[in-house]
Protein backbone atom coordinates (compact mmCIF):
# COMPACT_ATOMS: atom_id res chain seq x y z
CA UNK A 1 0.00 0.00 0.00
CA UNK A 2 1.34 3.67 -0.80
CA UNK A 3 2.99 5.45 2.21
CA UNK A 4 2.76 8.45 3.53
CA UNK A 5 3.67 11.43 6.00
CA UNK A 6 1.17 12.43 8.54
CA UNK A 7 2.01 15.42 10.46
CA UNK A 8 0.79 15.75 13.93
CA UNK A 9 1.11 18.66 15.87
CA UNK A 10 0.12 21.27 18.74
CA UNK A 11 0.90 24.07 17.12
CA UNK A 12 -1.81 26.46 15.86
CA UNK A 13 -2.85 27.13 13.34
CA UNK A 14 -3.24 23.44 11.82
CA UNK A 15 -2.24 23.47 8.72
CA UNK A 16 -5.47 21.96 6.65
CA UNK A 17 -4.24 19.42 4.41
CA UNK A 18 -0.53 18.44 5.71
CA UNK A 19 1.87 17.67 3.20
CA UNK A 20 2.54 14.02 1.44
CA UNK A 21 6.14 13.71 0.87
CA UNK A 22 6.68 10.17 0.87
CA UNK A 23 9.00 7.94 3.20
CA UNK A 24 11.89 9.66 5.25
CA UNK A 25 15.45 8.19 4.28
CA UNK A 26 17.24 9.87 6.99
CA UNK A 27 21.01 8.27 7.38
CA UNK A 28 22.72 11.38 9.26
CA UNK A 29 25.76 11.81 11.80
CA UNK A 30 24.56 12.41 15.62
CA UNK A 31 26.33 15.36 15.73
CA UNK A 32 24.39 17.02 12.95
CA UNK A 33 22.08 19.61 14.31
CA UNK A 34 24.64 21.32 17.41
CA UNK A 35 24.34 24.62 15.68
CA UNK A 36 20.91 25.10 15.08
CA UNK A 37 19.14 28.60 16.26
CA UNK A 38 17.33 26.99 19.28
CA UNK A 39 17.72 27.51 23.21
CA UNK A 40 18.10 24.68 25.19
CA UNK A 41 14.43 23.86 26.39
CA UNK A 42 12.08 21.36 27.66
CA UNK A 43 8.75 21.40 25.30
CA UNK A 44 6.07 19.51 24.25
CA UNK A 45 6.61 17.70 20.58
CA UNK A 46 6.06 17.58 17.18
CA UNK A 47 6.22 13.60 15.35
CA UNK A 48 5.75 13.07 11.93
CA UNK A 49 4.89 9.53 11.24
CA UNK A 50 5.74 7.61 8.04
CA UNK A 51 3.61 4.65 7.54
CA UNK A 52 0.70 2.86 5.66
CA UNK A 53 -2.72 3.82 5.27
CA UNK A 54 -4.00 1.39 7.51
CA UNK A 55 -3.16 1.38 11.23
CA UNK A 56 -0.66 4.19 12.06
CA UNK A 57 -0.90 3.57 16.13
CA UNK A 58 -0.01 -0.23 14.91
CA UNK A 59 3.29 1.27 13.80
CA UNK A 60 4.98 3.35 15.87
CA UNK A 61 8.16 2.40 17.41
CA UNK A 62 10.14 3.73 20.26
CA UNK A 63 13.01 3.09 19.10
CA UNK A 64 15.32 5.75 18.66
CA UNK A 65 17.33 5.59 14.94
CA UNK A 66 19.37 8.79 15.58
CA UNK A 67 19.48 11.19 18.49
CA UNK A 68 20.02 14.84 17.95
CA UNK A 69 18.99 15.78 21.53
CA UNK A 70 17.98 18.69 22.40
CA UNK A 71 16.48 18.99 18.89
CA UNK A 72 15.33 16.03 16.85
CA UNK A 73 14.97 12.49 17.63
CA UNK A 74 14.64 9.93 14.40
CA UNK A 75 12.70 6.72 15.19
CA UNK A 76 12.93 3.75 13.27
CA UNK A 77 9.47 4.06 12.50
CA UNK A 78 10.27 7.14 10.23
CA UNK A 79 8.42 9.47 12.84
CA UNK A 80 10.52 13.12 13.59
CA UNK A 81 10.16 13.91 17.05
CA UNK A 82 10.58 17.51 17.70
CA UNK A 83 12.52 18.39 21.58
CA UNK A 84 12.41 22.27 21.20
CA UNK A 85 10.76 25.31 19.78
CA UNK A 86 7.49 23.93 20.14
CA UNK A 87 5.75 25.46 22.83
CA UNK A 88 3.01 27.72 22.48
CA UNK A 89 2.92 31.08 23.72
CA UNK A 90 -0.76 33.06 23.85
CA UNK A 91 -0.91 36.48 22.56
CA UNK A 92 -1.05 39.39 24.93
CA UNK A 93 -0.82 42.70 26.02
CA UNK A 94 2.88 42.39 27.63
CA UNK A 95 2.48 43.83 31.22
CA UNK A 96 6.18 44.89 31.27
CA UNK A 97 6.72 46.25 27.42
CA UNK A 98 3.72 47.43 26.62
CA UNK A 99 3.52 45.32 23.30
CA UNK A 100 0.43 43.71 22.03
CA UNK A 101 0.48 40.81 19.80
CA UNK A 102 -2.27 38.77 17.80
CA UNK A 103 -2.22 36.07 14.95
CA UNK A 104 -3.40 36.04 11.82
CA UNK A 105 -3.36 32.55 9.48
CA UNK A 106 -1.96 33.82 6.15
CA UNK A 107 -2.74 30.86 3.96
CA UNK A 108 -5.92 28.12 5.61
CA UNK A 109 -4.76 25.94 2.95
CA UNK A 110 -0.93 25.52 3.56
CA UNK A 111 -1.11 26.67 7.50
CA UNK A 112 1.04 29.50 6.56
CA UNK A 113 0.95 32.23 9.41
CA UNK A 114 2.30 35.30 11.34
CA UNK A 115 2.15 36.82 14.80
CA UNK A 116 1.95 40.75 14.83
CA UNK A 117 2.86 43.36 17.23
CA UNK A 118 2.33 46.55 18.06
CA UNK A 119 3.53 48.64 20.77
CA UNK A 120 0.59 49.76 22.03
CA UNK A 121 1.38 52.24 24.80
CA UNK A 122 3.31 54.42 22.91
CA UNK A 123 0.50 54.26 19.95
CA UNK A 124 -1.88 55.59 22.03
CA UNK A 125 0.13 58.44 22.87
CA UNK A 126 1.68 59.20 18.88
CA UNK A 127 -0.36 58.45 16.06
CA UNK A 128 2.33 58.77 13.95
CA UNK A 129 3.18 55.56 11.42
CA UNK A 130 5.97 53.24 12.76
CA UNK A 131 8.74 51.35 11.05
CA UNK A 132 7.73 47.47 9.84
CA UNK A 133 9.92 44.27 10.84
CA UNK A 134 9.38 41.38 9.20
CA UNK A 135 11.14 38.92 11.09
CA UNK A 136 12.05 35.45 10.06
CA UNK A 137 13.13 33.02 13.04
CA UNK A 138 16.14 30.38 12.34
CA UNK A 139 16.09 26.53 13.57
CA UNK A 140 17.90 24.65 10.62
CA UNK A 141 14.71 25.10 8.52
CA UNK A 142 13.18 22.57 10.66
CA UNK A 143 12.36 23.51 14.04
CA UNK A 144 10.89 26.72 15.67
CA UNK A 145 7.91 29.13 15.15
CA UNK A 146 7.10 32.62 15.88
CA UNK A 147 5.03 31.18 18.68
CA UNK A 148 7.60 29.80 21.09
CA UNK A 149 8.96 31.32 24.23
CA UNK A 150 12.18 32.58 23.05
CA UNK A 151 10.93 34.02 19.27
CA UNK A 152 8.09 35.37 21.01
CA UNK A 153 9.58 37.48 23.80
CA UNK A 154 12.61 38.23 21.39
CA UNK A 155 10.86 39.98 19.13
CA UNK A 156 8.34 41.64 21.88
CA UNK A 157 11.31 42.83 23.25
CA UNK A 158 13.06 44.50 20.00
CA UNK A 159 9.51 45.96 19.11
CA UNK A 160 9.54 47.63 23.09
CA UNK A 161 13.40 49.04 22.20
CA UNK A 162 12.41 49.89 18.04
CA UNK A 163 9.00 51.21 18.61
CA UNK A 164 7.92 49.49 15.44
CA UNK A 165 5.02 47.12 14.27
CA UNK A 166 6.47 43.66 13.44
CA UNK A 167 5.31 40.80 11.82
CA UNK A 168 6.72 37.44 13.04
CA UNK A 169 6.33 34.62 10.18
CA UNK A 170 5.50 31.34 10.52
CA UNK A 171 6.85 29.20 7.72
CA UNK A 172 6.35 25.36 6.74
CA UNK A 173 9.41 23.62 8.06
CA UNK A 174 11.55 20.64 6.93
CA UNK A 175 11.75 17.58 6.73
CA UNK A 176 8.10 17.39 5.84
CA UNK A 177 7.79 20.31 4.04
CA UNK A 178 11.24 20.36 2.32
CA UNK A 179 13.23 23.37 1.21
CA UNK A 180 11.98 25.63 -1.28
CA UNK A 181 9.07 25.64 0.61
CA UNK A 182 9.79 27.33 3.73
CA UNK A 183 11.01 30.22 1.08
CA UNK A 184 7.99 30.39 -1.03
CA UNK A 185 6.06 30.70 2.15
CA UNK A 186 8.12 33.68 3.63
CA UNK A 187 7.39 34.87 0.20
CA UNK A 188 3.72 34.81 0.24
CA UNK A 189 4.26 36.43 4.08
CA UNK A 190 5.77 39.43 2.26
CA UNK A 191 2.97 39.50 -0.34
CA UNK A 192 0.45 38.98 2.54
CA UNK A 193 2.13 42.11 3.85
CA UNK A 194 2.26 44.11 0.95
CA UNK A 195 -1.44 44.27 0.19
CA UNK A 196 -1.39 46.81 3.36
CA UNK A 197 0.33 49.31 1.96
CA UNK A 198 -2.96 51.64 0.92
CA UNK A 199 -5.02 50.92 4.14
CA UNK A 200 -7.14 48.22 2.40
CA UNK A 201 -5.46 45.11 3.50
CA UNK A 202 -7.23 42.58 5.93
CA UNK A 203 -5.25 43.69 9.21
CA UNK A 204 -6.26 47.00 10.71
CA UNK A 205 -2.96 46.87 12.67
CA UNK A 206 -1.11 46.84 9.28
CA UNK A 207 -3.34 49.21 7.84
CA UNK A 208 -3.09 51.93 10.58
CA UNK A 209 0.30 52.02 11.80
CA UNK A 210 3.03 50.16 9.63
CA UNK A 211 4.63 53.17 7.67
CA UNK A 212 5.58 50.72 4.15
CA UNK A 213 7.87 53.48 3.18
CA UNK A 214 10.48 52.15 6.46
CA UNK A 215 10.50 48.42 5.68
CA UNK A 216 13.00 46.19 7.68
CA UNK A 217 13.50 41.98 7.25
CA UNK A 218 15.85 40.47 10.31
CA UNK A 219 16.45 36.64 11.24
CA UNK A 220 18.46 34.78 12.87
CA UNK A 221 21.21 31.72 11.45
CA UNK A 222 18.39 30.08 9.23
CA UNK A 223 15.71 33.04 9.32
CA UNK A 224 19.07 35.03 8.66
CA UNK A 225 19.31 33.27 5.09
CA UNK A 226 15.86 33.50 4.28
CA UNK A 227 15.69 37.66 5.24
CA UNK A 228 18.38 37.84 3.16
CA UNK A 229 16.89 35.62 -0.12
CA UNK A 230 13.43 37.48 0.53
CA UNK A 231 15.19 40.59 0.17
CA UNK A 232 16.66 39.87 -3.09
CA UNK A 233 13.68 38.66 -4.50
CA UNK A 234 12.10 41.66 -4.21
CA UNK A 235 14.82 43.47 -5.44
CA UNK A 236 14.56 41.61 -8.76
CA UNK A 237 10.43 41.21 -8.49
CA UNK A 238 9.61 44.03 -6.65
CA UNK A 239 6.92 44.31 -4.03
CA UNK A 240 4.45 47.48 -5.34
CA UNK A 241 4.53 49.96 -2.11
CA UNK A 242 6.84 48.53 0.00
CA UNK A 243 10.32 49.86 0.29
CA UNK A 244 13.02 48.10 2.03
CA UNK A 245 15.18 50.24 4.09
CA UNK A 246 17.43 47.69 5.51
CA UNK A 247 18.15 44.03 6.40
CA UNK A 248 19.26 42.81 9.93
CA UNK A 249 20.82 39.20 9.76
CA UNK A 250 21.93 37.61 13.13
CA UNK A 251 24.00 34.60 12.68
CA UNK A 252 23.56 34.12 9.30
CA UNK A 253 23.38 30.46 8.07
CA UNK A 254 25.83 30.63 4.68
CA UNK A 255 27.93 27.83 3.58
CA UNK A 256 30.06 26.79 0.93
CA UNK A 257 32.24 23.63 -0.48
CA UNK A 258 35.45 25.14 0.45
CA UNK A 259 36.78 26.89 2.95
CA UNK A 260 37.03 30.50 3.27
CA UNK A 261 39.57 32.50 5.16
CA UNK A 262 39.60 31.79 8.57
CA UNK A 263 36.85 29.13 8.92
CA UNK A 264 37.38 25.51 10.40
CA UNK A 265 38.46 22.74 7.84
CA UNK A 266 37.86 19.75 10.70
CA UNK A 267 36.01 17.59 8.35
CA UNK A 268 33.07 17.00 10.85
CA UNK A 269 32.37 20.62 11.58
CA UNK A 270 32.13 21.05 7.78
CA UNK A 271 29.81 18.34 7.05
CA UNK A 272 27.56 19.39 9.93
CA UNK A 273 27.11 23.13 8.18
CA UNK A 274 26.31 21.29 5.05
CA UNK A 275 24.80 18.57 6.66
CA UNK A 276 22.29 20.43 8.01
CA UNK A 277 21.83 22.09 4.54
CA UNK A 278 21.14 18.66 2.90
CA UNK A 279 18.86 17.65 5.32
CA UNK A 280 16.09 20.74 5.12
CA UNK A 281 16.78 20.99 1.55
CA UNK A 282 17.33 17.29 -0.28
CA UNK A 283 16.88 18.56 -3.58
CA UNK A 284 19.79 21.04 -3.26
CA UNK A 285 22.82 20.69 -5.73
CA UNK A 286 24.97 20.80 -2.27
CA UNK A 287 27.01 23.43 -0.60
CA UNK A 288 27.37 25.60 -3.27
CA UNK A 289 23.79 26.16 -4.02
CA UNK A 290 22.88 30.00 -3.94
CA UNK A 291 20.40 29.40 -1.30
CA UNK A 292 23.21 28.81 0.95
CA UNK A 293 26.21 30.34 -0.77
CA UNK A 294 26.33 33.52 -1.40
CA UNK A 295 29.37 33.75 -3.24
CA UNK A 296 27.52 31.66 -6.02
CA UNK A 297 24.69 33.83 -6.68
CA UNK A 298 24.96 36.13 -9.55
CA UNK A 299 22.05 38.01 -8.41
CA UNK A 300 23.78 39.45 -5.61
CA UNK A 301 23.72 42.78 -6.79
CA UNK A 302 20.23 42.76 -7.02
CA UNK A 303 19.49 42.76 -3.60
CA UNK A 304 16.71 45.35 -2.74
CA UNK A 305 17.62 46.10 0.75
CA UNK A 306 19.51 50.18 1.14
CA UNK A 307 21.50 49.02 4.07
CA UNK A 308 22.71 45.60 5.93
CA UNK A 309 24.02 45.18 9.13
CA UNK A 310 25.26 41.69 9.84
CA UNK A 311 25.74 40.40 13.27
CA UNK A 312 28.55 37.54 13.79
CA UNK A 313 29.75 35.90 17.18
CA UNK A 314 33.01 35.45 17.79
CA UNK A 315 32.87 31.46 18.36
CA UNK A 316 30.25 30.78 16.33
CA UNK A 317 31.15 28.05 13.13
CA UNK A 318 29.23 30.50 11.26
CA UNK A 319 31.21 33.77 12.00
CA UNK A 320 33.54 33.55 8.97
CA UNK A 321 30.75 33.19 6.84
CA UNK A 322 28.99 36.61 8.00
CA UNK A 323 31.96 38.85 7.03
CA UNK A 324 32.33 37.52 3.95
CA UNK A 325 28.63 38.10 3.27
CA UNK A 326 29.64 41.91 4.05
CA UNK A 327 33.03 41.52 1.83
CA UNK A 328 30.65 39.90 -1.20
CA UNK A 329 28.50 43.09 -1.03
CA UNK A 330 30.98 45.05 -1.13
CA UNK A 331 32.65 43.90 -4.38
CA UNK A 332 29.43 43.76 -5.80
CA UNK A 333 27.72 46.02 -7.89
CA UNK A 334 24.74 46.33 -5.02
CA UNK A 335 25.71 50.10 -4.17
CA UNK A 336 24.29 49.96 -0.47
CA UNK A 337 26.03 50.19 3.05
CA UNK A 338 26.77 47.19 4.89
CA UNK A 339 28.01 46.79 8.36
CA UNK A 340 29.47 44.33 10.59
CA UNK A 341 29.43 43.66 14.34
CA UNK A 342 30.88 41.05 16.16
CA UNK A 343 30.40 39.84 20.16
CA UNK A 344 32.98 38.67 21.51
CA UNK A 345 33.30 35.20 23.30
CA UNK A 346 30.11 34.41 22.48
CA UNK A 347 28.76 31.06 20.43
CA UNK A 348 25.74 30.45 18.00
CA UNK A 349 22.28 32.63 19.21
CA UNK A 350 23.82 33.46 22.53
CA UNK A 351 21.01 36.23 22.74
CA UNK A 352 18.16 33.55 22.69
CA UNK A 353 19.82 31.56 25.17
CA UNK A 354 20.56 34.24 27.39
CA UNK A 355 18.61 37.12 26.73
CA UNK A 356 18.95 39.04 29.55
CA UNK A 357 22.47 39.17 29.44
CA UNK A 358 24.85 42.08 28.72
CA UNK A 359 25.53 41.15 25.15
CA UNK A 360 22.02 39.95 24.40
CA UNK A 361 21.07 43.19 25.62
CA UNK A 362 23.84 45.39 23.34
CA UNK A 363 22.93 43.03 20.44
CA UNK A 364 19.34 43.83 20.70
CA UNK A 365 20.12 48.00 20.94
CA UNK A 366 22.15 47.61 18.09
CA UNK A 367 19.48 45.95 16.04
CA UNK A 368 17.25 48.41 16.86
CA UNK A 369 19.68 51.11 16.41
CA UNK A 370 19.68 49.79 13.10
CA UNK A 371 16.50 50.15 12.22
CA UNK A 372 15.94 53.54 13.58
CA UNK A 373 18.75 54.99 12.12
CA UNK A 374 17.07 56.84 9.63
CA UNK A 375 14.32 58.76 12.14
Amino acid sequence: MATCCVLTMSLWPKPKNPTCTGNLKLNLPSSLFTHLSLPHRKSCNIRLYSSSSTSMDASVSNEVAKDFSPFLKIYKDGRVERLSGTDIVPTSLDAQTGVASKDAVISPDTGVSVRLYIPKTKITTNPTKLPLLVYFHGGGFCMGSPFCAYYHSYVTSLVAETNAVAVSVDYRKAPENPLPLGFDDSWAALNWVQSHFEGQGPEEWLNSYADFERVFFAGDSAGANIAHHMALRLGHEGLVGVKLKGIALVHPYFWGSEPIEGETHVVENRARAEGIWRFACPSSSGADDPLINPGKDPKLAKLGADRVLVCVAEQDVLRQRGWYYSELLKKSEWGGAVEVVETKEEDHVFHLNNPTGENAVALLKKVASFINQDI
